[in-house]
């Protein structure tokens, strides 16, 4: 059982959980994070957002019932953290453009600590939040409210993407990535039950057949995923 350390809000409805304690991961895997006995069942798969000696932090959005319980908690509130789950973003050289819709900005701010030659595209359709951050540790930070995020990109300049949010923009990513001829990842969002694979409800459609989010996943390399038949949350 951990202790909370904080949960700060961010926004009207997003909050940043911070956890003490020692714990691994990778850029782009998660955790599967409890902060409640018995009800809601399931536990909530929340991406890594920042993670130090000192503890792990998570962003994430009030959207349903187990969000709810997260928002409520207070400095010294027991959890229950399970992880680092899942097959994270690479480890790349070169120049890295990290792009996020909303809420799929969470697993790029400890992708971008990692990565200094890294530049943020963050999009968000009404409020920007979390925005601060990344002004500290990338090279550059473009923010856009409302409209496409990904107007402001050339993916020619870069040497690889990482990119999370909506499937829409993840879709026009992909394409738009293959036709410059640039590496690109992405982390899929997906419902999940168990974390680790056993329950199959994450299971996204791929070149190479059906594939785990939780485990396969949420990092896939952009031509894997098959848009077209992949349901958004």
């Amino acid at each position: 059982m951990a202790s909370v350390w904080s949960n700060i809000k961010v926004s009207s409805d997003c909050y940043i959980l911070t956890v003490e304690g020692k714990y691994g991961g990778r850029m782009g895997q998660f955790y599967m994070v409890r902060g409640w006995r018995r009800d809601p069942l399931l536990p909530r798969p929340l991406s890594i957002y920042d993670l130090n000696e000192q503890g792990i932090s998570f962003l994430y959005r009030v959207v349903g019932a187990g969000t709810e319980r997260l928002a409520e908690l207070k400095r010294g509130d027991h959890i229950e953290l399970n992880g680092p789950l899942g097959n994270g973003f690479p480890e790349v050289d070169g120049h890295v453009a990290l792009v996020g819709g909303g809420l799929g900005i969470a697993p790029l701010y400890l992708a971008a600590r990692q990565l200094p030659r890294s530049t943020a595209y963050l999009g968000f359709s009404r409020e920007a939040f979390a925005v601060e951050p990344f002004r500290v540790v990338c090279e550059e930070v473009v923010v856009k409210t409302g409209g496409s995020i990904l107007d402001d990109i050339d993916l020619s300049g870069f040497d690889a993407v990482f990119a999370c949010g909506p499937k829409a923009m993840l879709q026009a990513l992909t394409d738009r990535a293959e036709e410059s001829g640039t590496t690109l990842y992405v982390s899929v969002e997906s419902r999940m039950a168990c974390g680790v694979g056993a329950c199959l409800v994450c299971s996204c459609p791929t070149i190479h057949g059906n594939r785990r989010v939780c485990v396969e996943g949420p990092v896939f390399a952009g031509g894997e995923v098959l848009w077209d038949e992949h349901d958004e949350l």
